[in-house]
């Protein structure tokens, strides 16, 4: 008899959640305005809010903890990871900051000016809020496969190439600062790029002499999928495959709470002098000297040994197929999910989930407090509310998907968690057809409302 799968861990100090009851999490979503996000974590049982900064650090991470350097410049901290990250992405130049959304503040600072136009594959909410924050366009250049959830096809989070063609012929090259392409891609439902298309993106980059960075925060996932489902890298490493695929581009930046292992921190690789000469600027007024960036010398060193422990096989193998293990379940029940599962996360798809809720009553919305409400677990819509309006007309943008984001932190719930999860979105779509109507925004943020919006029931 072959032997099951076991995690390569065990245990050594758990934390303590909460139980309650439908009662309590109704008067409490109530009172949170009927956003998620306005919820205190001592009222959600299971949070799959975000993986981003939630997951367990391992024992040496710690153990660098202790050994942290806070010297405010040149620590050894910051050489240690200096030297990780020039290990892991080849890139020649590197400054730290204290999350992605910083890296991306500090780099579309010295690069996207107004009136620019920014390519990619479906841009996350704050890359595509940086990018409108200095009045420049993002432009969704993703494969059409990604939209159909039903699909299968191995690498949705893929960039059309000639959708970008079009982007390229369209507008003058100095309107376009960079192509960014994100791996894997969040807001297509976790998906991967292939080795293939980061190879032609490139190609045409370099053709048209656009620079190509990388949204990396979940590039080590990415390089597992290539390794899985492309010909030609079975045989490859983990590291070997990233390296590869930062090969083909000119930088990249990283919130270094996903595939960094890590609570907090992020960062900017680059291979241009001159590029990191200027964001060295915006670093230093934004994030703080060039040698900290906003992080701990603790969290610089816990950093560069989650590079590394993340970019391990053994590691990913754990951390993929757990998320794939409640993706299989879903589909086992008939619940609509985006498929093939992604790397980091279940979307479900409200489209099919609660069609019978309006799109303009944010039927992603609905259904992620309804699962809140039922099983005490805590999702993220991604569909319009996220998409948020447009910059001109200021109406609601209605993207293709509708989404509700259940994203599972690394080396943290157990497999009984991922079943009572199953089972808590079986019994809501065995109900699906009793939902009959949303919610309206009753008050909002000029930008990334999401965070902040508040809701009333319909």
């Amino acid at each position: 008899m072959e032997l099951p799968y076991a995690e390569p861990y065990k245990i050594k100090m758990v934390e303590s959640i909460n139980r309650s009851t439908k009662e309590q999490r109704l008067k409490w979503i109530k009172k949170a305005n009927y956003n998620l996000f306005n919820l205190t974590s001592d009222k959600v049982f299971i949070d799959l809010l975000t993986d981003s900064g939630t997951g367990a650090m391992s024992d040496k991470q710690w153990a660098e903890m202790m050994i942290g350097d806070e010297s405010y410049a040149g620590s050894s901290s910051f050489l240690k990871l200096k030297k990780t990250v020039k290990k892991i992405t080849g890139f020649n130049y590197f400054l730290p900051t204290h999350q992605g959304r910083a890296a991306e503040n500090v780099l579309f600072s010295a690069m996207v000016k107004e009136g620019d136009v920014v390519p990619g594959n479906s841009h996350f909410d704050t890359t595509k809020g940086h990018i409108e924050f200095r009045k420049a366009t993002a432009v969704d250049c993703t494969i059409d496969e990604a939209f159909d959830t039903s699909k299968i096809h191995p690498f949705k989070g893929n960039i059309d190439i000639q959708k970008l063609k079009i982007v390229f012929k369209k507008y003058p090259v100095e309107k376009i600062p960079f192509v960014i392409l994100t791996i894997t891609c969040n807001s297509s439902g976790g998906q991967p790029v292939s080795m293939q298309n980061v190879k032609e993106v490139s190609k045409l980059c370099k053709q048209y002499n656009v620079p190509l960075f990388f949204d990396s925060a979940r590039f080590a996932e990415n390089a597992y999928f290539i390794k899985k489902r492309e010909k030609g890298y079975e045989s490859k490493t983990i590291k070997e495959i990233a390296k590869e695929v930062f090969s083909y581009g000119d930088g990249m930046t990283m919130s270094a709470k996903k595939d960094g292992l890590v609570n907090m921190g992020g960062f900017i690789a680059l291979n241009s002098k001159e590029i990191f000469k200027q964001a060295t600027v915006f670093n230093i007024m934004f994030e703080g000297f060039i040698t900290y960036g906003g992080m701990n010398g603790r969290d610089m060193g816990a950093l560069a040994v989650g590079l590394d422990e993340a970019t391990e096989f053994n590691y990913l193998e754990s951390r993929v197929e757990q998320v794939a293990y409640l993706g299989n379940k879903l589909v086992e029940f008939g619940v609509p999910v985006q498929q093939p599962i992604g790397g980091h996360a279940i979307f479900l798809d409200a489209n099919k989930f609660v069609p019978n809720i309006p799109r303009e009553e944010y039927r992603a919305q609905a259904l992620a407090v309804e699962i809140y409400i039922v099983g005490g677990i805590r999702g993220v819509e991604i569909g319009t509310v996220l998409a948020d309006r447009d910059p001109i007309t200021r109406e609601n943008r209605y993207p293709e998907l509708e989404l509700v984001r259940l994203a599972i932190p690394r080396r943290t719930y157990s497999n009984n968690h991922m079943d009572y999860i199953a089972v808590a979105l079986k019994n809501i779509y065995d109900t699906r057809n009793e939902a009959k109507t949303g919610y309206i925004i009753i008050e909002e943020a000029p930008i990334m409302r999401h965070f902040t919006t508040k809701f009333k029931k319909v």
